[in-house]
């Protein structure tokens, strides 16, 4: 049987002297490179979800513009026993940067960095998050 998710994530960005830079996480004891995001909790609008989640993973403030678009995708939990199908459904917003301190990070993040948007896109390290910061990167033109 697969299970399924529901998760919301920001794209934080602040305009730096080349441009807009924006927020990546790496997961503690992982070679990836992500945005943030987590799980709704019970009654949690998404957008709110995904401020929570920005300010727990990254130590973060910010400010939801608008919606980016949502990602669907399939894993497998290997922490289960015996390992469970998961379906995710994980909506983006364009989250603008408005206080914070990257230091205050949660236990689950090894490091949060700040990168111009172009490099955020190559070392990224899912194919759905590299498009999601491709759109936040059209948006922030517009």
């Amino acid at each position: 049987m697969t299970k399924r998710e529901i998760s919301a994530g920001c794209v934080i960005f602040r305009m730096g002297e080349s441009g807009p830079e924006v927020v990546l996480i790496r997961p503690k004891d992982r070679e990836t490179w992500a945005l943030p995001k987590g799980l709704l909790e019970k009654g949690e609008p998404p957008h709110a979800a995904a401020l929570r989640e920005a300010r727990e993973e990254t130590g973060l403030e910010g400010r939801v513009l608008q919606k980016i678009d949502t990602i669907k995708y399939a894993y497998t939990a290997t922490w289960g026993n015996p390992p469970e199908r998961v379906f995710k459904i994980v909506t983006f917003y364009l989250t603008e940067h408005t206080g914070g301190d990257t230091s205050h990070h949660d236990w689950e993040v090894e490091r949060v960095d700040w990168f111009p948007i172009d490099e955020a896109i190559r070392i990224a390290s899912y194919r759905t998050e590299k498009d999601i910061l491709r759109k936040a990167k059209d948006l922030l033109k517009s």
